[in-house]
């Protein structure tokens, strides 16, 4: 059974799957590649010159979600939508079957040893599985972090003829990859940069490629990448933040930088611009102020998947896509929940689908008919119902090994962030779902569809409350419905602004704003960095305040902040 990409396999007016419908678009890439492949632009162009790009995210950008994100897309614009795997550890993976196995399954046997370019599987092979499937997981770069080339070659020849090329991650900022030397604390190592992508590009059978983040000045950004694009890389993506940028300290990806490198780097350089996409308008007006072949998406993808997808005409809505009265809208959380359960049953699981009723619509003239199941979770976490019976106790379920099952939990807490924030019986019930607890997790989206039904009757009742900002607004808020203003996180809010039972992205506070909250506090390093610009400053007559702004912490002491800096995308 395959879930169509491009054309949803749904019912009219459902949101029920429907298993006749099985034809898949053809792949772009479904001949392996050999000796003599194509490089740089000729390569990008064989794969559909994608300007979506799903971002490499450790144990998130898993098959069931690539497949999620390329669901909500119609069949033209699937094409243009190129997906990476999660990060993989070169040496793990080339030294146990098991780390393979649990991480990359493209077929039902594992990856035992490399494949010779002749023994590459064709298209109609049997024992082709989920990851890098020529007919629904296609086109696909797999990522490594390395920081040996014998490691970095070994790990891609066993990846090779799954995808359409290999990536080295060179962007990773986190202690975990401080303590490994691998990711962005790789990049003061470019002699050993320049070797790990040149290894590959000389060995292999399909294109390398990298992801890198910028450095401190644009001009040692530019000598970075090209030094990057003469190793070999085939395509380079740009993450517009610096090493430092994380956590609380994430701040706004500098796409004037990305502008720099494409306006200085040759011509023929296919470039990717990664940061500060919260929402789909944020994608064209990307790749119109930095040039950039195509934007890549994590976290706001991670928040909703359907990021990518345009929205349906008005009219034309169905049962998943929400819209207001004010003419804004998107896709409903427990619609976009559904799919993915669908697809975790469909693929992962191999199994039927249950028999589900149709999402409610206000519209519905009468209640469906309740699903078997649906009794049993109904009082579980309702104040006003009867008292629920005595618990019966489950059997233990055996620990999943499948990268798919594992990642659901995370996934739908990104999902259904806003949702749980209000039902915090919604929240517990996630919380207590454990991997490879299917009915745990059909519980859940009983209770999302429950929660998302009432706050659907209550929009049609009071559309007020949800349309029109309350009076205690800001001016700040205000400014910021209009655009005028992005001086703070509360401008991405009050832009990206959508009631709950939708899915929106997770807006995070800027530094400064950290900074009053206690929340992050200015390293000793970052303090003398920014004494010395001010000192800098006054020497040529200015007035600080160009680059920082004072902040009281919450030890009431003043201190300078960086005054870049919005929101992480």
């Amino acid at each position: 059974m395959a879930y169509r990409i491009g054309e949803t396999a749904l019912k009219p007016a459902t949101g029920i799957l429907d298993p006749s419908l099985l034809p898949v678009p053809q792949s772009t890439s479904t001949t392996p590649p050999v000796r003599g492949k194509l490089c740089g632009r000729a390569f990008y162009e064989s794969i559909g010159s994608p300007k979506l790009v799903l971002a490499p995210m450790v144990d998130q950008s898993e098959f069931a979600w690539r497949v999620l994100t390329r669901s909500f897309m119609t069949s033209e614009s699937s094409k243009d939508l190129l997906a990476y795997t999660p990060m993989l550890h070169a040496r793990l993976f080339t030294q146990t079957s098991k780390f393979r196995d649990h991480h990359f399954q493209p077929t039902r046997l594992g990856l035992e040893a490399p494949l010779d370019v002749k023994e590459w599987p064709s298209p109609s092979t049997s024992d082709l599985y989920l990851d890098g499937n020529p007919s629904i997981d296609r086109p696909l770069i797999v990522q490594f972090c390395a920081n040996s080339p014998t490691d970095l070659l070994q790990a891609a020849r066993y990846v090779q003829p799954f995808c359409d090329a290999v990536d080295l991650n060179l962007g990773c900022p986190q202690g975990i990859a401080r303590k490994g030397q691998y990711g962005a604390f790789l990049q003061e190592d470019w002699k050993l940069i320049h070797t790990l992508i040149n290894t590959l590009n000389e060995e292999l059978d399909v294109p390398v490629t990298a992801k890198m983040r910028i450095l401190d000045t644009k001009e040692r950004t530019l000598e970075y990448a090209r030094m990057i694009r003469d190793a070999g890389a085939s395509i380079i993506t740009v993450h517009g933040r610096q090493r430092e940028q994380k956590g609380h300290n994430t701040g706004l990806a500098d796409w004037s930088v990305l502008r720099y490198l494409r306006d200085h780097l040759p011509p023929d350089t296919v470039l990717f611009a990664n940061g500060n996409i919260l929402q789909n308008a944020d994608i064209a007006r990307c790749l119109e102020e930095t040039g950039a072949d195509g934007v890549m998406s994590a976290e706001g993808n991670l928040h909703d998947p359907t990021i990518f997808a345009a929205p349906p005409a008005i009219g034309e809505e169905g049962r998943e896509y929400w819209r207001g009265r004010d003419g804004k809208g998107g896709y409903r959380v427990d619609a976009v929940f559904r799919r993915y359960m669908d697809i975790i049953y469909t693929y992962v699981l191999d199994k039927p689908l249950p028999n589900r009723k149709p999402l409610f619509l206000p519209s519905d003239v009468e209640e469906p008919a309740t699903r078997s199941g649906d009794a049993e979770t109904s009082t579980m976490d309702d104040p006003d119902g009867p008292p629920p019976e005595k618990k019966q106790k489950r059997e233990k379920q055996p620990k999943t090994t499948s990268p798919n099952l594992g990642a659901m939990q995370a996934h739908l807490f990104h999902l259904l962030r806003a949702l749980v924030a209000k039902h915090t019986n919604v929240r517990d019930a996630l919380a207590r779902s454990k991997a490879g607890d299917i009915a745990a997790f059909e519980n859940v989206l009983t209770l999302s569809e429950r929660a998302v039904k009432e706050g659907l009757i209550d929009y049609q009742a009071h559309p007020d409350v949800y349309d029109n900002p309350p009076a205690e607004l800001s001016t700040e808020e205000q400014r910021a419905e209009d655009g005028s203003t992005d001086a703070s996180s509360l401008a991405a809010v009050a832009a990206c602004k959508r009631p709950w039972w939708v899915c929106q992205p997770y807006v995070r506070p800027l530094p400064k704003e950290a900074l009053v909250k206690g929340s992050m506090t200015l390293s000793k390093k970052e303090k003398k960095r920014l004494e010395k610009e001010e000192l800098q400053t006054r020497r040529v007559g200015l007035e600080p305040g160009g680059r920082t702004v004072l902040q009281e912490t919450t030890g009431r002491e003043q201190v300078e902040t960086p005054r870049e800096g919005l929101v992480c995308g």
